[in-house]
């Protein structure tokens, strides 16, 4: 579980990265797909992810407004902000939690039942799914920009126990 989040972050500040090339326009451009634009992308994922931890944790819930956000500095500021609480309970995570039951009763009154395990791998797949709305927007034609590498290999997530010959 750590693993993936790891990758997550790493990529996901190579996308900042990648960000900082272009002008700010073309950040906020509203796109087919997605949750409008790069911008607007990026703090969703950041939002989600943290909310999600939240409701596991039992904490309260609360929606950020992207409009106070806008600027890929400001959505970088709240991205660590928001990292530390989600660090701290991702490096906690050990396998009695995995099948937590979350109780989440939905407005028809109807209770569905979800595991933190299943939580969890949503919160990785979540932004693995958006990280590729945001590669296909850098290949279209008003960017035109290699997208990053969502690769797991080279990225040095895990130690291995001896070099293999």
């Amino acid at each position: 579980m750590q693993t993936f989040f790891r990758h997550n972050w790493i990529v996901r500040e190579q996308w900042y990265e990648w960000c900082e090339d272009l002008p700010e326009e073309e950040l906020l451009r509203p796109r087919t797909g997605g949750v409008g634009s790069i911008l607007q992308t990026l703090f969703h994922i950041v939002d989600v992810e943290w909310s999600w931890i939240r409701v596991l944790q039992g904490k309260p819930d609360f929606q950020e407004n992207f409009e106070e956000y806008a600027t890929l500095q400001k959505v970088r500021e709240l991205d660590k902000r928001f990292k530390s609480e989600v660090e701290e309970f991702v490096y906690a995570w050990n396998d009695t939690m995995e099948t937590r039951a979350l109780y989440d009763e939905r407005p028809d009154g109807t209770v569905d039942i979800d595991t933190w395990g299943e939580v969890m791998r949503h919160v990785i797949a979540h932004q693995i799914h958006h990280m590729g709305q945001l590669s296909v927007w850098a290949r279209e034609e008003e960017i035109n920009k290699k997208p990053v590498s969502p690769n797991v290999i080279g990225k040095n997530l895990i130690t291995p126990a001896s070099q293999i010959k």
